[in-house]
Formats: structure tokens, C-alpha cells, sequence
């Protein structure tokens, strides 16, 4: 199992060239690569290519695949591709167990079913009791490990980290990036990462590409 990407770039309309040179690389699962760069070159922009969220106004060329399969014929919710945002985002009129509930995979049927999967979840997040808790009582860090199990549950084939620990503290961010990548390789998921900060690198304990 693994992501592929093969001489993508990105151009906006009306621009010359495009935001990046032709990049190629490969993820393997169970291994977290990180694509590192300064602001504004275009590595949100890269992720939105493999997730299938690119915007109007740009257009992409090379291939994606993921096991073999090219994700660039594929809409967006056809991809099994999970994403993990800056903000941990989470639906305010909904509860944590409910905002978890709205990843789980399609497979996962009947409201016990749905029910445990969503506590089991919890509980490996350190939140077990939380599922009825107000998404806005959790704290920066209570909020992304949430997020993460959310993200897990959709079952994803692989997952884009979109500089997911640039607005925890400090203190915070240490244990968070451990709980991330130490989930990542225990499902065994191909894992791409954006970021600026060398520490998130450091820690993933993947290649690094420089964008």
C-alpha cells in the first residue's frame, strides 16, 4: 500500500509557471514523508491536488496514485484520502461523540455499532466519557487528538497533514505530534505531511523534501 505522486505541479490561471517544480515522490505505508517549504509556495495548495479539493483558478497536471489506483479520475469522496487541518475543526452544534460518529466508515451500521466504534475511539484518545461533551470544552490538545480518531474512523487509505500542530503550544506539541505519527504507523497508512517547522520533520522520522 502506497501513495504515489509523479511529476506533480500546480500552475494558476493566468501564470506562467507554475507554484512548484515537478515533484515526485513515494509513501509507503506506515511512513510519514514531509514536504517542507516556506509560506505561500504551495504545499496546501499540493495537498488539495491529492485530496481532489483544488480550487478553481488552478490546474494540475501529472498522476496520483494510491495502491495503484489514480486518484486524479476520482472525486474527492471517492479517494479514501483523510486530511488533518492547522485547526482542528469540528461541527460546534454537534457533540464530540456525534462529530466523531461523522466520519465512521459507511460499513459500520446500527446505532450500537456506531456507538462503540465512536467510544473505543475515545477511549484511545485519552477522552473516554467525553462523547457527550461540547466540542468548544475541549482544549487545543483534547481537540486534535479528537480530530485524529475522526479522521481514523472514516477508515482512510491514506492521510495528508496539513501543518496540523503549527497552532498548539508549545507544551502541547511534543505529545501530539507522538499521538499522531504513532497512530499512523500502527494503522499502517501512507502519510503525507506539509510543514515549516523542522521539528515536525525531526519527529516524524520520514524523508523530507523540500518544496
Amino acid at each position: 500500500m502506497s501513495l504515489e505522486l509523479t511529476r506533480v505541479s500546480v500552475t494558476p490561471a493566468g501564470a506562467a509557471a507554475p507554484l512548484f517544480a515537478p515533484l515526485t515522490l513515494s509513501v509507503p505505508a506506515g511512513e510519514i514523508v514531509t514536504v517542507m517549504g516556506p509560506s505561500g509556495v504551495g504545499k496546501s495548495t499540493l495537498l488539495d491536488v491529492i485530496g481532489g479539493h483544488l480550487a478553481h483558478g488552478f490546474t494540475a497536471s501529472g498522476a496520483v496514485t494510491l495502491n495503484g489506483r489514480d486518484m486524479m479520475r476520482l472525486p474527492a469522496e471517492a479517494r479514501r484520502i483523510g486530511i488533518l487541518f492547522q485547526d482542528a475543526l469540528m461541527f460546534p452544534h454537534l457533540t464530540v461523540g456525534d462529530n466523531l460518529a461523522f466520519g465512521l466508515a459507511q460499513r459500520v451500521r446500527g446505532r450500537a455499532a456506531r456507538r462503540a466504534a465512536v467510544d473505543a475511539a475515545l477511549a484511545q484518545a485519552g477522552l473516554a466519557g467525553f462523547a457527550g461533551r461540547d466540542p468548544a470544552t475541549l482544549s487545543g490538545g483534547q481537540r486534535a487528538r479528537a480530530a485524529l480518531m475522526r479522521a481514523l474512523l472514516a477508515e482512510p487509505l491514506a492521510l495528508l497533514l496539513d501543518e496540523p500542530f503549527s497552532k498548539l503550544d508549545t507544551a502541547l506539541r511534543g505529545d501530539i505530534r507522538h499521538f499522531v505519527f504513532d497512530h499512523i504507523r500502527a494503522r499502517g497508512i501512507p502519510a503525507l505531511m506539509v510543514t515549516h517547522d523542522a521539528g515536525d520533520a525531526e519527529a516524524a522520522g520520514g524523508p523530507v523534501v523540500a518544496l
